[in-house]
């Protein structure tokens, strides 16, 4: 099975997965590194253009999880991540890495924070190499083995 039909299968299991834990996930360190997350994969390649920002913003709104944190507060963290990306990738990126590594010390939370940027990834149908690599470089940052998410 290609790889793409196997991720999008296992999207709705990684969904399930984090509302299992939904209870777990309502640390402020949980909530900046998710949508450090999400403003990381919508950058992926370099820019973010305008339907790509609304699109991952109704998938931060419509989120079960996240719904644990109020609309507006993620919605101003995903936008101030995205600025610090598109003003310079490369320097944003070390200060949206260092929100994403506030998960590190707790395991769930590290783990829900890399479905979370498998889930934005193949939102669109496609979840390119791009953002592939992005995600593999987020669980470097948390410490997880990035074979574990298969990607």
């Amino acid at each position: 099975m290609p790889l793409w039909d196997k991720l999008r299968e296992s999207i709705p299991t990684l969904q399930t997965q984090l509302l299992s834990r939904k209870n777990d996930l309502k640390s402020g360190a949980f909530r900046d590194a998710s949508m450090a997350m999400c403003a990381l994969v919508a950058a992926a390649d370099g820019s973010v253009d305008p339907t790509e920002r609304q699109k991952t913003a109704s998938l931060i709104a419509s989120n079960e999880v996240l719904k644990n944190f109020p609309a507006d507060d993620l919605q101003r963290r995903f936008n101030d991540n995205v600025s610090k990306l598109t003003a310079d990738f490369d320097f944003g990126k070390v200060a949206v890495l260092q929100d994403i590594g506030k998960a590190k010390k707790k395991p769930t939370e590290a783990r829900a924070v890399i479905q979370i940027g498998i889930i934005i990834g193949g939102a669109d149908g496609n979840f390119d190499n791009s953002e592939k690599a992005i995600v593999r470089e987020a669980c470097h940052t948390l410490g997880l083995d990035p074979s574990e998410f298969e990607l």
